[in-house]
């Protein structure tokens, strides 16, 4: 596809058809692999970075947000929410939009559907994680809360760290054989997942070598309690993400050594607002670097309190424009009105309202 020219339409938009068709062509393992380099790749410009704490509106009902973030040649951001009472509508819990923009001119390269986007950069992001805090011979997780986020997370660690044993456990039973049978119909590389549907988060965290919990539920809550927890595991918080939201006994946190994204934003959303506000945590751009240590020991419990960061969607977005271009996805459209005179907007306008009168009589 090639970019169109100054009187051609300039913005590539996406729509969910347009993504899925562009997963569908790629191939899902593929997708998260090439993701997941891509995040590294930006997390190891983490300096680069010109980052704030999302914007969120909250109320009653749920979380909007707003995640900017620019490296000064590109400007993005994400518009989100979280809204756990949405089944009740016909809604999904989560839903997202976003742009990706020229910081030279301000023009806007890319509007994207991020709903199916977002869950597949998170999911990349936590193997991202695992691969630097997780032993390395783990092959069991737990996964626990089995709504629209938990299919992506298995897949990711199962095309990501070879993760091959699954345990799900979800309040509702029905989620969880729904999460099954979407598992045992996806085509992966290697040999076949074993998929447990278990009683109690307790069976399924037992002997687990990674726990991912991913739960919906607006409240703070107790989804691990700390003796659940083993010698040598990985936790993959990803549930708590913002303000009041958490999932893990705070006792866990004692025990662990602590990984976040962004301390500014983890404090106020992540599992660590229960804590005070010196607790110790290691920013994980340091440990991809090599700045600072991930694991070191076996016996070693790690925790990724992981709330989403707007670098993260940089990356999808830029993820997405490549790969949309390269196979031909989605569709040019006019954000910009593009008049000859950048100074006659309004002579612009009533060129084309003269063009839809003609063009309707």
């Amino acid at each position: 596809m090639h970019v169109p020219a100054l009187a051609q339409p300039r913005t590539l938009f996406l729509d969910t058809h347009d993504v899925a068709r562009l997963i569908g062509i790629l191939g899902l393992p593929a997708c998260l692999k090439s993701l997941a380099g891509m995040l590294r790749a930006d997390y190891l410009r983490w300096q680069e970075f010109d980052k704030e704490a999302r914007i969120a509106a909250y109320s009653e009902a749920g979380t909007i947000e707003l995640m900017p973030i620019t490296d000064g040649n590109h400007y993005s951001f994400k518009c989100v929410n979280g809204h756990p009472g949405n089944g009740r509508h016909g809604l999904p819990t989560v839903m997202a939009m976003g742009a990706l923009l020229d910081c030279d001119t301000g023009a806007v390269r890319l509007l994207s559907e991020l709903t199916l986007t977002t869950a597949l950069r998170t999911a990349a992001m936590s193997a991202l994680a695992a691969q630097a805090l997780a032993r390395r011979d783990s092959h069991s997780m737990a996964l626990i809360g089995n709504g629209a986020q938990s299919d992506f997370q298995a897949l990711a660690f199962a095309c990501l760290l070879g993760v091959r044993e699954l345990r799900l456990y979800d309040l509702d039973r029905h989620a969880s054989e729904r999460l099954a049978r979407n598992l045992a119909a996806a085509e992966l590389p290697g040999r076949p997942l074993s998929v447990r549907i278990c009683d109690s988060a307790a069976q399924a965290v037992r002997g687990a070598d990674i726990v991912t919990t991913v739960t919906a539920f607006q409240g703070q809550a107790r989804v691990l309690d700390a003796s659940l927890i083993e010698p040598g595991m990985h936790l993959n918080a990803v549930g708590g993400d913002c303000p009041g939201k958490t999932e893990l006994d705070p006792a866990i946190l004692d025990r662990a050594d602590v990984f976040v994204e962004f301390p500014p934003q983890t404090r106020k959303e992540g599992e660590i607002q229960q804590k005070p506000v010196d607790f110790p945590v290691t920013e994980l751009w340091r440990v991809l670097s090599g700045e600072q240590s991930g694991r070191t020991r076996a016996e070693q419990v790690t925790v990724f309190d992981s709330v989403g960061f707007a670098l993260e969607d940089y990356s999808a977005l830029r993820f997405l424009y490549a790969q949309a271009q390269a196979h031909q996805v989605g569709r040019w459209v006019d954000v910009e009105p593009g008049q000859a005179d950048p100074r006659d907007l309004y002579g612009w306008l009533r060129g084309e309202i003269h063009a839809a009168s003609a063009l309707a009589s």
